[in-house]
């Protein structure tokens, strides 16, 4: 596939412009302006090619793009084994938040047993983005039937001082607060979180429509 020739067909110098302003962190110039959908199809025609695997070992990649389309691919590998050795070669190139946040593997949500132990791995790791995953993961396949009161404890132990660090941190726990909030609201009665996690996750949580009005009542109690 000519990757360059499709940039070109759906760049747009004004969509650039926007999310350049969304992501300070990193070059401009790296940033072509594809919008969503458009890397969202560019990921699954690579994919049903069968020509990917190429497109996945050219890292580092030049454009934010490919890194969210490198992610949006991977994300649509069925086997568990393969996918999740992709993840971990390509985590350690993540270098901002979108890239972070906007893919997560369907072969994840069947094999919880397999994918923990990755997450405690990447909660330890030095860079930022991979810990990030790890506590996004931990956030989207653990606060339902698999949940485990050690998990609050686990993105709790996340130190640093990283915006988008501490912003997932307390990402994780307000949605905790939205989905376990008595097994998630000693971590705030206790004040167990830093205070910027601890107001940030509360102010989220109060925005959440997930959480009833009674906890949220309490929850400005205890900003």
């Amino acid at each position: 596939m000519d990757l360059e020739a499709r940039f070109n067909e759906v760049k747009d110098n004004k969509y650039k412009e926007f999310q350049a302003k969304l992501v300070p962190n990193i070059n401009p110039d790296s940033i072509l302006g594809i919008r969503t959908p458009d890397m969202r199809k560019i990921a699954k025609d690579l994919f049903e090619s069968n020509d990917y695997d190429s497109f996945l070992s050219e890292l580092p990649h030049k454009y934010y793009e490919e890194n969210l389309i490198h992610f949006f691919v991977i994300s649509m590998i069925k086997d568990f084994d393969k996918c999740i050795e992709e993840v971990e070669r390509f985590l350690p190139y993540v270098d901002c938040w979108p890239v972070s946040d906007q893919a997560t593997p369907k072969s994840f949500r069947r094999n919880h047993d397999k994918l923990l132990p990755y997450i405690k791995k990447w909660l330890k790791s030095k860079h930022i983005y991979t810990v990030r995953f790890g506590i996004r993961m931990l956030m989207n396949e653990y606060l339902g039937d698999d949940f485990k009161e050690d998990y609050l404890n686990l993105v709790a132990s996340v130190k640093g001082d990283d915006y988008y660090l501490k912003m997932m941190v307390a990402w994780y726990f307000a949605t905790a607060l939205a989905k376990r909030y008595d097994e998630t609201i000693p971590y705030f009665e206790n004040h167990k979180l830093s205070e910027w996690v601890h107001k940030k996750a509360i102010q989220k949580a109060i925005e959440s429509y997930r959480v009833s009005d009674e906890h949220k009542k309490y929850l400005r109690s205890l900003k």
